[in-house]
């Protein structure tokens, strides 16, 4: 692993720190999450009905039959 020597780099110096504010939190990123959710939920809904259309092509002629 390589070292470096960076002593005496103005990183060092006598300056004040940065201050951070506090960010409020993106709206993209809040849309992009209710985005994931609709697809989740749509995706569940799908499969829901798959499930009772193949329960229904399985049992459905010899319930009616």
């Amino acid at each position: 692993m390589s070292q470096h020597n960076i002593s005496g780099s103005e990183v060092f110096g006598p300056k004040p720190g940065v201050m951070l504010r506090s960010v409020k939190t993106s709206g993209l990123r809040r849309q992009r999450a209710a985005r994931t959710w609709a697809a989740f939920i749509a995706g569940a809904v799908v499969a829901v009905i798959g499930g009772a259309v193949a329960v229904a092509a399985i049992f459905g002629p010899t319930a009616f039959g």
